[in-house]
């Protein structure tokens, strides 16, 4: 049975005479007599007993008649839906997160994607670079949030803003008094590295900064992620570069004090997806990423120096 059937038949149980049915369907009597003796022949049974005043339901009729209604629901229910899903304003979109991005920039945008489409189920994955990148090509997720990501054929890559330098340092530290902080300020100092993984990343863009200026990095930690690299630093294992999202950490005994580098300033976060990937829900997110990104403007924000 298909939509057609289920509305000739039941103008036809509500009518009881097929004239009168077939004048509410806009169509000529044979036709729809014709439909009517096809549904019957493609159910195999009666639906109707024809009488000279028009016609009655028969048991079989009467049961179809109680599940016309929802059948017809239903599918308004499905067509209404699969045209929200093609708007991109129901569905799925799974995202995956990493790095200090996390505790700011990243959840201002779900925020504000949630707010312009509530219907779209937002699922968060917690992946490193690497694994953004294999779970893109899997289809495992639709967009990741990452920094330093490499020039792939078949991912996009897009820069959400740049984010200044940042130095996490116990409260305690001598150079905790100072108002900003350079590469030199800091030879000797036991230093956090994060993250610690396969593919390049802020790791050795520290490390190659120090070289540059003809430091010598005094490496005390490698560790995943900026939370274990900051809360190092509030137990006193030394400090930590870091980018200004990772001021939102209010761990006890850290402050932060900005970075002056030529070599390293600020460093980017960027949202990678598959190349011409068409999904409603992924071009609807993508608008609400460079609405956020113009909104930024092209200067970064100035990195926050007090102690949080």
């Amino acid at each position: 049975m298909d939509l057609r059937d289920m509305r000739h038949f039941l103008a036809v149980a509500e009518e009881g005479h097929i004239g009168r049915a077939a004048a509410r369907l806009h169509l000529s009597q044979p036709p729809l007599t014709r439909h009517i003796q096809a549904l019957e022949e493609k159910i195999g049974v009666p639906l109707f007993v024809r009488t000279p005043k028009g016609v009655t339901l028969t048991e079989a009729g009467r049961t179809l008649l109680e599940e016309a209604p929802n059948l017809l629901a239903l599918a308004q229910q499905t067509a209404e839906r699969t045209r929200l899903a093609g708007q991109g304003l129901i569905g799925r979109l799974d995202v995956a997160l990493f790095g200090s991005g996390v505790l700011d920039v990243i959840p201002r945008i779900l925020a504000r994607f949630h707010q312009a489409r509530p219907e779209v189920k937002i699922v968060l994955h917690n992946l490193t670079k690497d694994a953004q990148l294999q779970a893109l090509r899997e289809r495992r997720i639709s967009v990741g949030f990452n920094r330093l990501v490499p020039q792939e054929a078949d991912i996009s890559v897009e820069t959400v803003l740049r984010e200044p330098m940042v130095v996490a340092l116990a409260a305690s530290h001598p150079l905790a008094v100072r108002p900003s902080l350079r590469l030199p300020d800091l030879e000797g100092v036991p230093l956090i590295l994060y993250p610690n993984v396969p593919l390049r990343g802020l790791a050795q863009e520290v490390t190659d900064a120090f070289r540059a200026e003809g430091v010598v990095p005094r490496v005390e930690q490698e560790v995943q992620d900026v939370v274990t690299a900051v809360a190092l630093v509030s137990a006193g294992f030394g400090a930590a570069i870091t980018t200004q999202s990772a001021t939102n950490l209010r761990l006890p005994g850290v402050v932060f004090r900005p970075l002056h580098s030529a070599r390293l300033k600020d460093l980017e976060l960027s949202c990678l997806y598959r190349r011409g990937d068409p999904s409603p829900a992924l071009q609807a997110f993508l608008d609400v990423v460079r609405a956020f990104k113009d909104a930024q403007g092209t200067r970064p924000a100035r990195a926050r120096d007090d102690a949080l």
